[in-house]
């Protein structure tokens, strides 16, 4: 029987080479390769990224990579050594898209910087991510995701008041600066058909500024009011009710019942109707003002019920509401399931899921071709498909240390 055609996919035919490690560039290239880009990743020779072992490892490499390095072409190369960076710039002279995460100023240091391939290589689209950017007083600093977060405005308002700042269990900066920079790279990609006459230009990528582009009303709210937005805990600055609240069985459920019809649709579940006509909570700045007695109002309501009972009522009433989901309960729940946000690859013969990404589109999906592969792995793909190497030359740089 003739295998079903895969549908074709919108970055087919783009080649991009990612030279960043741990997440922030790595993740723009995944979401590129998810969508059909071909993605050769760069790599030292000894150890390669770090995340290949970082968290949780099995059989010597860290689960996450599977997810991280999927659809990438794994290739070796030592950059401190010139033969290496020759072949560098050999790969990128070849390429659509260079993706690199290093400190500012290092590829300038070897001859790999922008201005590099202005001649030989045009249209290349060049996206860098650094903590702070390429420019400015700080851009020479190390940025991790962690420090930008502080910088960029969000760990000040994210924990409860009057104590230390909160880390989310994630590294939300380089995620938020890796989709940044995939939608750089296609802004530069369109522009390049369509504005450029074909020339590429630089995408500037900071982890803070992919922060401070989340930080919604904070700058215009000070600007023109005098106000900072605090630390709230739970809730929202402004908008209530949204909140958590406890139910009977010792689980915390998600209301966010904020417009007017939906408080209204509350407060009859509630068995008060009336009280959404109360001056104290008629609008969303009176209950603004009254949000602790209210909270503790629909609190006491949730805590004489089980989380399951109290969903299902704010369900059939038609107020947003929601449990607050482990992986477990994700990886169980039927809507997960049913817009398809696992895939599965084989790695050493089992089964391991995987998260899919997102948007969804409907003609032009994308997919996992492969889970992350092992160090060099298309070495000998790359180097001699592409570069033209035989099987000599190769041997001969990977006795040098090269690859």
């Amino acid at each position: 029987m003739e295998a079903t055609a895969r549908p074709p996919r919108p970055l087919e035919g783009l080649r991009v080479i990612e030279v960043g490690q741990l997440l922030a560039g790595p993740f723009a290239a995944t979401i590129l390769g998810y969508y059909g880009a071909e993605v050769i990743k760069v790599e030292p020779p000894e150890g390669g990224d770090p995340i290949r072992r970082w968290r949780i490892v099995k059989n010597e490499t860290s689960l996450w990579w599977y997810s991280i390095a999927r659809n990438k072409k794994c290739v070796t190369l030592d950059l401190r050594q010139p033969r290496g960076r020759d072949i560098l710039r050999a790969l990128v002279n070849r390429s659509d898209v260079l993706i690199e995460n290093f400190r500012p100023g290092t590829l300038e240091k070897w001859d790999l910087g922008p201005a590099e391939f202005k001649h030989s290589n045009p249209a290349l689209i060049y996206s860098r991510v650094s903590g702070y950017g390429q420019t400015g007083p700080y851009a020479p600093r190390p940025g991790f995701a962690s420090v930008c977060e502080g910088f960029g405005g969000f760990r000040y308002v994210n924990g409860f008041p009057g104590q230390p700042s909160v880390r989310p269990n994630l590294s939300i900066g380089d995620t938020l600066a890796g989709v940044h920079a995939a939608f750089g790279i296609l802004l530069a990609y369109i522009a390049r058909g369509r504005v450029t006459h074909g020339a590429g230009q630089v995408v500037d990528v900071a982890i803070f500024e992919s922060i401070y582009n989340m930080m919604e009303g904070v700058v215009p709210e000070y600007d023109g009011a005098g106000v900072i937005r605090e630390a709230s805990g739970s809730t929202l600055t402004g908008i209530v009710p949204s909140n958590i609240y406890p139910t009977k069985d010792g689980k915390t459920i998600i209301i966010g019942a904020n417009t007017n019809s939906m408080f209204q649709r509350l407060c009859e579940l509630m068995g008060d109707a009336g009280m959404a006509q109360d001056p104290r909570y008629k609008e969303n700045s009176n209950r603004v003002e009254h949000q602790t007695e209210l909270d503790g109002l629909i609190g006491r309501w949730t805590g004489a019920m089980t989380a399951t009972e109290v969903l299902a009522k704010l369900e059939a009433a038609g107020v947003a509401a929601g449990p607050i989901y482990s992986v477990a309960d994700m990886v169980a729940d039927p809507q997960y399931q049913a817009r398809g946000l696992f895939e599965e690859v084989i790695v050493d013969g089992e089964t391991l899921k995987i998260p899919a990404i997102i948007p969804r589109l409907a003609d032009t999906p994308g997919r996992t071709d492969w889970p992350g592969a092992m160090l060099g792995a298309h070495n000998a793909e790359v180097y001699q498909d592409l570069l033209g190497m035989s099987a000599g030359e190769l041997a001969e740089l990977k006795a040098a240390g090269i690859v």
